[in-house]
This record gives C-alpha cells, sequence and structure tokens, in this order.
C-alpha cells in the first residue's frame, strides 16, 4: 500500500474541507463541510476495494461494460436529466445527485487501457489503434459537449492525450496533430475576428461570452465581472490570507465548488495555496513511481490516464481564475464540494493504489 499517497489524499481533503467550511459559514448552505467529511469517510471503503482488487479485471471486459454504462447514463441525462443552472448534467433521484460525466472518466479510461495494451508497447497504428481510442474519447466528449459542460469535455481532451502520448504515438502522427490543432486555434481566432456564422452554431452563447472576456479581460459582462472579483481576492489575499471582503460578500460565485481555489487564496493567502500545490504535485509524483514500477503496460496506461485526468483539471480549474485560461465550471479534484467528483476522484487513487500492490504479477513491460 502506498501510504503516502494516502496521506497526501487526506491533507488535501482536509484543505478542501476547511475550504468548503470558509466558503459557506454563515450562509443557506452552512455545515457542508460536515458533509464533505461524511461523503470522505463513505469513500475510504469503496476505495480501498478498488485498491485490493487486481486492476487487471477493470482492463478486461468489465471496460466494455463500465463504457457502455457510462454511455447510457449520458443519454439518460439528456433524456430525462435534471436542469440546473441552465445545464443538464445531473440525474436527480430524491435528494440524491449523481452526475454521469465524473464517472465516464473512468469509464473511458479503462477501455482506453483495453485498447492501448493490445498493442503490447509497438507504436500505434492510425487506422487500427488510434483512430479506434480516438473514438472512445470523441463520443461522451460530444454527448457532455452538449449538456453544455465545455469544462468537463475538455478533460476528455486531455485524458486522450496523455494515454495517446504514453501508448507509443509514431512521431509524423504526433507532428500532424500539432498542425491540426495549430490550424484549428488560428481558424478559431479567424472566426472571432471576421464573427462567422458558423460559431454561433458550434460555440454557445455563454461560452462565447467567456472566450471574449478572456481575450479582452476588460469587455464586462457577467464572466468578466467573476473573473476580475477572482483575480482581486487573490491578490487582496497576500502571503497569509485576509478577512475574506470578496467572498462574504457574495463576490464569489460557487465559492464551496468551481471557485474554491479563489476562497483559498482569500481566505488562506499564498502559502495555503503553494502547499496545496505542491501536495497536488507530491500526489502526481507518487503516481509517476507507480507507472515507472508497473511491470504491467495495462497499469502504466491505466496511470497515466489517470494522471491526465488530475493534473488537467487542476491547471484548468487554478488557471482560468489567475487568467491564463477561459472561465469554465470544472471542479478542483479533492478540493471542491462534489459528492460525483470526490467519489470518482478517491476510486481513481484506489486504482493507482491497486496498480502498485499487484505490479509484481505482471510481465516486464517492453522497452
Amino acid at each position: 500500500m502506498d501510504y503516502p499517497l494516502l496521506v497526501v489524499l487526506c491533507a488535501l481533503v482536509a484543505i478542501g474541507t476547511a475550504a468548503v467550511y470558509t466558503a459557506t459559514v454563515d450562509t443557506k448552505l452552512d455545515g457542508l463541510h460536515y458533509s464533505n467529511l461524511k461523503m470522505f469517510a463513505a469513500f475510504c471503503l469503496p476505495m480501498l476495494i478498488v485498491a485490493c482488487m487486481d486492476y487487471r479485471v477493470l482492463t478486461g471486459k468489465l471496460a466494455f461494460i463500465s463504457y457502455g454504462i457510462g454511455l447510457l447514463l449520458l443519454v439518460a441525462v439528456k433524456v430525462q436529466g435534471e436542469v440546473i443552472n441552465g445545464a443538464v448534467r445531473w440525474i436527480v433521484i430524491k435528494d440524491f445527485q449523481f452526475q454521469p460525466s465524473e464517472f465516464v472518466k473512468l469509464s473511458t479510461i479503462l477501455m482506453a487501457t483495453y485498447l492501448l495494451q493490445r498493442r503490447g508497447g509497438e507504436k500505434l497504428r492510425l487506422l487500427r489503434d488510434v483512430l479506434p481510442i480516438g473514438l472512445v474519447f470523441l463520443i461522451p466528449t460530444y454527448l457532455i459537449y452538449d449538456q453544455p459542460d465545455l469544462g468537463t469535455a475538455l478533460v476528455f481532451v486531455g485524458m486522450f492525450a496523455g494515454m495517446i502520448w504514453i501508448g507509443n504515438l509514431k512521431t509524423i502522427h504526433l507532428l500532424v496533430s500539432g498542425a491540426i490543432l495549430t490550424g484549428t486555434i488560428w481558424l478559431g481566432y479567424w472566426m472571432l475576428q471576421t464573427e462567422h456564422a458558423l460559431l454561433k452554431v458550434v460555440i454557445k452563447p455563454h461560452q462565447m461570452d467567456r472566450i471574449l472576456t478572456f481575450l479582452n479581460p476588460g469587455s464586462g459582462g457577467d464572466t468578466g465581472w467573476h473573473v476580475a472579483n477572482a483575480l482581486r481576492a487573490i491578490a487582496v489575499g497576500g502571503s497569509f490570507g485576509d478577512d475574506g471582503y470578496y467572498l462574504k460578500n457574495g463576490f464569489i460565485p460557487y465559492a464551496y465548488s468551481d471557485s474554491i481555489y479563489v476562497a483559498i487564496a482569500e481566505n488562506y493567502g499564498f502559502v495555503a495555496s503553494a502547499i496545496m500545490l505542491l501536495l497536488f504535485y507530491f500526489m502526481v509524483y507518487r503516481m509517476v513511481l507507480t507507472v515507472l514500477e508497473s511491470r504491467d503496460l495495462a497499469g502504466s496506461y491505466l496511470v497515466v490516464g489517470l494522471i491526465s485526468m488530475i493534473v488537467f483539471q487542476v491547471f484548468v480549474n487554478i488557471g482560468m481564475h489567475i487568467g491564463l485560461l477561459p472561465l469554465t465550471g470544472l471542479s478542483l479534484p479533492f478540493i471542491s464540494y462534489g459528492g460525483s467528483s470526490l467519489f470518482v476522484n478517491m476510486i481513481a487513487v484506489g486504482i493507482v493504489l491497486s496498480v502498485g500492490i499487484h505490479r509484481s504479477k505482471g510481465a516486464e513491460a517492453p522497452n
């Protein structure tokens, strides 16, 4: 058992619980931090059960089953999902809310791992390997983007990039992919400048507002107001925190979930923010060690997919609040309040622990 990884997990959840308390105290949501602790305690058991299982069970036929269930859940959201804040992302059963897109992150990684391990470490072929794996990621990405949930959809892009890279992508395919990405960015910028009609079909109005605010921070609007207040709150937090003026007076929307980094930076300062980032770094470091020590390609692919999922979310969540990226709805792993997110991320840790525990049973991976 990788005990340092478990210690880091507990430390991150402790920081998240303190931040949720700060963001909700003396509001109608007061008490969410207790709920956060209860969920963490409840999710420890399934995490440890997964850790004790042989992860190869998950990358076999079960990968097909979990992936199929995930897609059915996304379709169910489209048909029977609850509309909350203008988006249809949740299945609500009485007082229970479940966000299927979180579960689909894991099921997609499992499915991609199954497809990657068949090559045995050899270079990936375009038609037989890269395109099928791309399709595995594309289907849930489209369904989630249509909810609309651009932030979570982008996570799938990050996971695909990480897994296809570790899967031994040919240099020519990497160069072509880079050229296509560059061309797409240039085309998008040109369409923005010329106000092309196709943009209204591809990009929803609120997403366009966020992109324009990113390109022109002083443009105003709800998104500009949110970003400007987030930057001010982070700034006044200084080294050791402030009295939380922006947080207490409602200038930071969803401070207990998507904007929780701002709550930490304003109330506890740069030092606390830096400690949190160091904990994330150490968590990823422990996961990378698991990849390097794994004697099985499936284990390596699996953990790299989970690393990509966590790193991408951390980078985007913090980047959008400090002006590096456009604003989008995306939780901060282990820190933001949310049962679906916490459960999936803890199961991800359980899978990493399983790869570490059972690594000696695998065959030596080829160089």
